[in-house]
């Protein structure tokens, strides 16, 4: 099984390597330029979306500065001088628009098992991937190297629960999944669509009228699973029909916000009754709210 401590360093355990034995004088070994016709992206890199505007960008940043970062890469066997590109593959696709004949690389050794690592760890870590990408990031370390989700979450630097509630997304119809590799949902959002058997319609709504996941949990909290089946089933959204809060009521939040410095939220009914909600970051601020209400 792979090191996961130095796994775990991404593009910097790499580019270390590169450096240390740099150092005890393997010249082969020094970054160094290479034509961009001899360079081929990774089949197994995980990300597979690279916008227009994008590239763009980066091609006209490439004009003005060049290439600062090498792109790593490993020798192709049995083809001298070509090499498969385990991470910077934007760089190299912006450098061909930017007309760049050659580039620079920092070749390494890897197996196809690091090579698939090191680019999921190198997009993780770098916010590269939409949440569908590194799903089946997760999904291709585990189904072709046999790596459990413990070893995965070792591997990329995250947590055991981060990793399957990222592998849940994948149960999501594909419309919905196709939202969220556009970048039109979040992964907050589509946590809380996977338990709602409408899933793909309430997705559309979120999107029509720029929910935040907030708003969202709200909903799911107020009205919950049944709700959402028994309005889909009159063919109205649940929020539709949520009331929308008076001019005093959020004038009462806003005076009680003020006063604790804190998020709050009041949910008032006509008979007088109601909730308080205050949010809290850490516990410090408890304490603090804590203390106001004691007079201290």
């Amino acid at each position: 099984m792979a090191d996961h401590s130095r796994l775990g360093r991404g593009l910097a355990a790499l580019m270390g390597d590169v450096g240390d034995e740099t150092q005890g004088g393997d010249a082969s070994r020094k970054p160094r330029r290479a034509p961009v016709e001899n360079l081929t992206a990774n089949p197994r890199n995980p990300r597979r979306s690279f916008t227009e505007a994008e590239l763009s960008e980066l091609a006209a940043s490439i004009k003005e500065r060049g290439i600062i970062q090498p792109i790593v890469v490993r020798p192709v066997r049995g083809k001298e001088e070509h090499f498969e590109i385990i991470a910077g593959e934007r760089r190299w696709r912006a450098a061909q628009r930017a007309g760049l004949h050659q580039v620079p690389i920092a070749i390494v050794e890897a197996t196809d098992a690091q090579a698939l690592e090191f680019a999921i760890i190198e997009n993780v870590q770098r916010a590269d991937l939409n949440p569908i990408e590194e799903a089946s990031g997760y999904v291709a370390l585990m189904e072709e190297f046999n790596h459990t989700q413990e070893d995965v979450s070792q591997i990329v630097g995250k947590s055991r629960s981060h990793v399957a509630n990222t592998l849940r997304l994948l149960n999501l119809p594909e419309p919905v999944k196709e939202m969220l590799r556009q970048g039109k949902l979040s992964s907050g959002h589509a946590r809380l669509l996977l338990k709602q058997p409408n899933a793909e319609e309430l997705a559309l709504e979120i999107v029509a009228r720029g929910m935040s996941v907030r708003e969202v949990e709200e909903w799911a909290r107020e009205d919950g699973k049944q709700q959402a089946r028994e309005v889909m089933r009159e063919g109205r959204m649940p929020w539709k029909t949520k009331p929308v809060k008076d001019a005093d009521t959020r004038a009462l939040e806003k005076r009680v916000s003020d006063a604790l410095g804190l998020e709050v939220s009041v949910d008032h009914k006509a008979s007088g009754a109601g909730t308080l909600h205050i949010k809290y970051s850490d516990l410090d601020q408890l304490d603090a709210v804590l203390r106001k209400l004691e007079g201290s």
